[in-house]
């Protein structure tokens, strides 16, 4: 098996483990004003947040990758 380069962030985690996280860390107010859709910012949860980003691609694309920006930044290994 040839290693491909850079491993995907977003292998093996699922977006409610994505939604969760992003509004533990940031808060739904905060989570409103970085990505201001109508879930985030008028009576969120996580149901309602899962249902909207599964049917709407482009908001789910920035909540992937405000949480892949999110992420801490581990020692990068030598090639």
């Amino acid at each position: 098996m040839s290693n491909s380069g850079a491993k995907d962030p977003l292998h093996g985690v699922t977006l409610e483990h994505i939604v969760c996280s992003l509004s533990e860390r940031y808060g739904w107010p905060a989570l409103g004003e970085q990505i201001p859709v109508r879930c985030f910012l008028f009576d969120p949860s996580v149901s309602s947040s899962l249902k909207f980003l599964r049917r709407t691609p482009w908001a789910r694309k920035k909540v992937e990758d405000l949480y892949v920006r999110s992420l801490p930044q581990g020692p990068t290994p030598l090639e």
